[in-house]
């Protein structure tokens, strides 16, 4: 089976499919960044959300906990009923979580919603790499995964905007809004996009390789025709099938190995995954209101830069994808690495100069107000082109077909339990010093360079049935795209 497409229609045709599975990356930064505006006004409501230090973190990290479980269990369940299946179950759980949110009656059940919600985002967050990688044409691939990461950073800002919006219209979050608190409708205008997603998902083709695995050839010939362009539709599916045990259902043991139980290329994504959450970019986010008021601005100003920052990084998203499949992905996570290493070495730097004012909180004389100021937005901006984009792209192909959604269940498992660390845990690294908390993240960026150089593959231009369990890491550059 053979014929002729019109290369710019097909490019178009996989374009549109990966932006519909990427929603889910939406949802995920959406999620992410709603809490910051809602928590504050929902610790001082009046109607019996009374929560004190402890429980407040909780309550905003508790949807990280549903989003580990999620993400672990949603290879499993890809590989026996498909990716789509996940990707509407994924949407209905937040859409659920968003109205159960907004509706809450006391801490406990909010964070029983939460934690629901972070089931469909982590299973979302596994799902749409390895579909938009199996659907893509290995030239592309690269940028068409990174539309992953421009899908969390807008999602992140939609969320910022909206509850800027809602507070400003009512005059603060706590106070009344078309008959409920502003808070709320923060929380269930997440529903809009959870509706969305859902709807686009079932429009959606299933994945080829997942069809080839259930021998349903004729289905995934077509979607290799119409979606990723084949040209040669017979030869490509032969090509699928000897990369997968057709008679043999995968499950979790397939990842087992020799390096402490697991496949070396499955302790390369689960890295790649820690790496990129232990550099502290998410201190940045959830915290950066604290950031800012410590190096000499106001609320309203430390508010206004946090959305400034988020539009930084949706901007060096975008430039990413641009390079991405042009430059190769190893040489923009050693670049990466190196930015990150100096700028939050600086930023130590620079808090080791602070001090504590009356209240405790750290404030910096010039010229180190300045200089954490221009690092970390630096770090965003490095952390943005490189670490952020390019491990989704990664994550979704470094695998094998044989092992690829289980392997990206774990790896994402490992990314969402490194996120909650690091979330968790800067309070008190804040309280041992802010020099000590960015040295933390300074040290693990500096770990990723040796970690990229030495361990992770070049997958520019390969086709998927190329990787293996033992891919190679090429030092000397990457490969030219065939």
């Amino acid at each position: 089976m053979s014929k002729a497409l019109n290369p710019e229609g097909v490019r178009r045709r996989v374009i549109a499919v990966s932006i519909a599975a990427a929603l889910g990356g939406f949802l995920f930064g959406f999620d992410t960044a709603v809490i910051n505006g809602a928590v504050d006004a929902l610790a001082g409501d009046v109607s019996g959300f009374d929560l004190g230090v402890g429980l407040k973190g909780f309550a905003v990290s508790s949807a990280l906990i549903g989003c580990a479980v999620g993400a672990w269990f949603a290879g499993p369940i890809a590989n026996k009923r498909g990716r789509i299946p996940v990707m509407v179950v994924a949407a209905a759980m937040f859409f659920i979580s968003a109205i159960g949110s907004g509706l809450a009656f006391s801490v406990v059940d909010l964070i029983i919603w939460r934690v629901i919600g972070g089931l469909g985002v982590g299973a979302a967050s596994v799902i749409a790499p390895a579909y938009i990688a199996e659907v893509s044409p290995a030239a592309i691939r690269g940028r068409l995964g990174s539309l992953q990461q421009l899908a969390i950073v807008t999602g992140i800002f939609a969320a910022l905007l909206s509850d800027a919006l809602l507070a400003n219209i009512a005059g603060a979050a706590d106070q009344p809004l078309w008959g409920l608190t502003a808070w709320r409708w923060m929380f269930m205008v997440a529903a809009i996009p959870a509706l969305v997603y859902g709807l686009v998902s079932l429009r959606l083709p299933e994945s080829p390789r997942y069809l080839v695995r259930k021998g349903e050839m004729t289905r995934a010939a077509e979607v290799l025709e119409t979606v990723t362009g084949a040209v040669d539709v017979d030869a490509k599916i032969k090509e699928i099938t000897s990369t997968i045990d057709t008679e043999r259902k995968e499950s979790l043991r397939d990842l087992r190995g020799s390096r402490l139980g697991l496949k070396p290329i499955v302790w390369v994504g689960i890295l790649l995954s820690v790496f990129q959450q232990f550099v502290g970019i998410n201190v940045i986010f959830y915290y950066s209101t604290t950031l800012w008021q410590s190096v000499g601005f106001d609320e309203s100003s430390a508010l206004l830069t946090s959305v400034i920052t988020s539009v930084t990084n949706i901007v060096v998203t975008i430039i990413a994808i641009l390079l991405v499949d042009k430059v190769g992905r190893r040489i923009m996570l050693l670049v990466g690495s190196v930015g990150m290493t100096v700028t939050l070495g600086l930023m130590a730097l620079a808090f080791s100069f602070g001090t504590l004012d009356a209240e405790g909180a750290a404030t910096l004389p010039d010229p180190w107000a300045t200089v954490a100021l221009i690092c970390a937005n630096g770090f965003v901006v490095f952390f943005g082109a490189t670490w952020g984009p390019l491990v989704w792209v990664l994550l979704g192909e470094i695998f094998p077909n044989s092992i690829r959604a289980g392997a990206l269940a774990v790896a994402a498992a490992a990314q969402w339990a490194a996120n909650f660390f690091i979330s968790t845990t800067f309070p008190i690294f804040a309280d041992v010093g802010l020099t000590f908390a960015y040295g933390f993240y300074a040290f693990f960026a500096l770990l990723s360079f040796f970690f990229v150089y030495f361990k992770v593959p070049e997958t520019k231009g390969k086709e998927l049935e190329e990787m293996t369990d033992e891919l190679k890491v090429e030092r000397r550059g990457t490969r030219k795209a065939s």
